[in-house]
């Protein structure tokens, strides 16, 4: 059965543009769209309540405030970690964006700040947290996700293009630096 109109568990294929403060921050176009599972946080959750209901050929321009977006920026994200509990320390470089890993085994994204003799600085927030962002976005596919899409939360698509941001990116774990630290 065909799928008409965007609701919760469709996959949904978009292209936008994401701008902030009048300056393009990412373009997706339609030889590369984004797929997003609708309702499972695969997406902002503006843009997702934005895109309920929409059918394939819909264009939306939306603009959302950080609560609606990445977030409020907070100051208690940023943490100070031992230069020595972070192998390869010397190998970092400010404006990275490294994996670190809790003891549960959930991956944060961090950007390092600053390096200096005793410590290596980490922002923990992400990076368009406390600002407003608009969306261009055009509705480009809708399809029923398989049981695994299902079980896992999002579409194939989506943990590919996860897996491919982070292939260079540094990684970091729990045993990697003392709780006291964080």
């Amino acid at each position: 059965m065909a799928v008409e109109q965007i609701k919760d568990g469709v996959v949904v294929s978009i292209t936008y543009v994401l701008t902030v403060e009048g300056q393009e921050e990412e373009r997706v176009d339609a030889d590369d769209p984004l797929e997003y599972l609708h309702g499972a946080w695969n997406i902002v959750p503006g843009l997702e309540a934005a895109l309920a209901g929409k059918k394939i050929g819909d264009k939306i321009s939306v603009t959302l405030s950080p609560e609606e977006a990445y977030g409020e920026y907070h100051d208690d994200n940023v943490e100070s970690i031992a230069r020595e509990d972070i192998p390869d320390a010397m190998k970092l470089e400010p404006g990275m964006v490294v994996e670190i890993e809790d003891d549960q085994g959930y991956v944060f994204d961090a950007t390092v700040l600053e390096i200096n003799d005793k410590a290596v600085v980490l922002d923990f927030n992400p990076p368009l947290a406390g600002k407003t962002v608009s969306y261009e976005v055009e509705v480009i596919g809708l399809r029923e996700p398989d049981e695994e899409e299902l079980e896992h939360g999002h579409p194939h698509s989506l943990h590919d293009d996860y897996e491919d941001d982070y292939e260079d990116y540094e990684d970091y774990d729990e045993d990697d630096y003392d709780d006291e630290d964080q």
